[in-house]
């Protein structure tokens, strides 16, 4: 029993926090606190330090060494936001009580009607304390997983995958289960039961207050209904993906752990040896030395200037032009061309024929195209050309 004043306490945690939380980072971390550490803790802080921690209730003692007791250690967990996360086992003995207090409040509702409303309040008591849990577990799990995701520790990818994989199986995955209302043994299919039981009661109880009771109950059951199914679309929604892609996010290392897990299930290629290679080939001072002994001798070169034979011949275009005035008109153009060259040359090349036939684009002359298709064949030195009967003769002035 508490002597102290409830101010007197919390004065106590006010001006000595330190003290309080000092003693719950060593429970944390060790799960106790040993002698060594709480005597430390107390000359440091003041030799009546030891007394009054004892008189207020803070510490127990385990044997020799001591532990914080539970209202203490909870406050600071919610102060400090340091929840561990629970297994979903410790979760789900929720369903046995939660079971039992709402099988006795079934089978003796017509009984002893204190019992009653206190069975009613126990339930709600302990329904209220699983909500609880879920929210500080889904919550600290969804901050683990994001400083893993940082990785703000500096984790290697390795234990990274064997944390996010710990934490899918023995944690996301059997909390999904027991907040699965569709599953018939979870607590969330438990709660719908009472859920309908106390809608039922709130309104045909005989007595008012536990109508009253039952009112409260069921109202409490709809909100968390709602909590829960918040608490699974965290769950399924944001921190199984955030895991899962913690697990994934190197496929190659993701291999190697599907493999691991099961390394005789294909036949593995043997590894390569090993070997040297260098950036230039062995043998490359010969082929260095071969390719500048190749101008080491000079050859004697000799040049021998020869006059080559080639034609000469320019298009003179306005002697051609005379020409072709004087004998107009001409009623087959190409024929003229052809026999023009051939007074001068033996063997006509293409490339004259086509120069002389361009006198066609002077506009001094007219060119008239034969009514019927009548062509003619002309052969040069590489070609034989069809080319039409054209009449060329002097343009008409306006």
């Amino acid at each position: 029993m508490i002597k102290a004043e409830p101010r007197t306490i919390l004065s106590f945690i006010h001006t000595h926090f330190d003290v309080i939380r000092d003693l719950f980072n060593y429970q944390s971390t060790d799960g106790i606190i040993t002698r060594e550490v709480y005597d430390m803790i107390c000359n440091k802080h003041g030799h009546t330090m030891n007394a009054r921690l004892r008189e207020y209730r803070v510490i127990r003692p385990i044997g020799s060494d001591y532990e914080m007791r539970d209202v203490y250690f909870k406050l600071m967990e919610f102060l400090l936001f340091e929840f561990k996360p629970l297994l979903p086992e410790t979760i789900e003995k929720y369903k046995g009580s939660i079971s039992d207090l709402f099988l006795k409040i079934r089978k003796y509702e017509q009984q002893d009607r204190d019992i009653l409303q206190e069975r009613i309040k126990n339930l709600s008591h302990q329904i209220r304390e699983f909500v609880d849990l879920v929210e500080r577990n889904a919550f600290r799990l969804l901050a683990e997983s994001r400083d893993l995701k940082s990785n703000i520790e500096r984790v290697d990818y390795r234990n990274k995958v064997h944390k996010a994989s710990f934490w899918i199986d023995y944690y996301i995955l059997p909390l999904n289960k027991i907040l699965d209302v569709n599953h018939s043994e979870s607590v969330a299919n438990t709660l719908v039961g009472i859920s309908e039981y106390a809608n039922r009661k709130r309104l045909d109880f005989g007595d008012e207050t536990l109508r009253s009771e039952f009112e409260k109950l069921y109202m409490q059951l709809i909100q968390t209904n709602t909590d829960l199914l918040r608490q699974s679309k965290i769950l399924t929604n944001e921190l199984l993906p955030l895991l899962e892609r913690i697990r994934t996010e190197s496929l190659i290392l993701t291999g190697w752990i599907e493999f691991l897990r099961n390394p005789y299930k294909m036949e593995t290629p043997p590894l390569l040896k090993g070997s040297r290679n260098m950036p230039y080939a062995k043998d490359m001072l010969y082929k260095v030395r071969e390719f500048f002994e190749q101008f080491s001798t000079n050859e004697v070169v000799m040049f021998e200037e020869t006059e080559a034979d080639f034609d000469k011949w320019i298009f003179d275009r306005e002697a051609f032009m005379v020409k072709l005035r004087s004998q107009m008109p001409v009623n087959d153009f190409f024929t003229w061309c052809y026999k023009t060259l051939n007074k001068d040359f033996e063997n006509i090349e293409t490339e004259k024929f086509f120069a002389l036939t361009a006198l066609l684009f002077d506009e001094a002359l007219q060119i008239d195209f034969p009514k019927k298709d009548e062509r003619v064949d002309i052969e040069t030195t590489t070609s034989k050309l069809s080319v039409p009967k054209i009449k060329v003769e002097p343009a008409i002035k306006l």
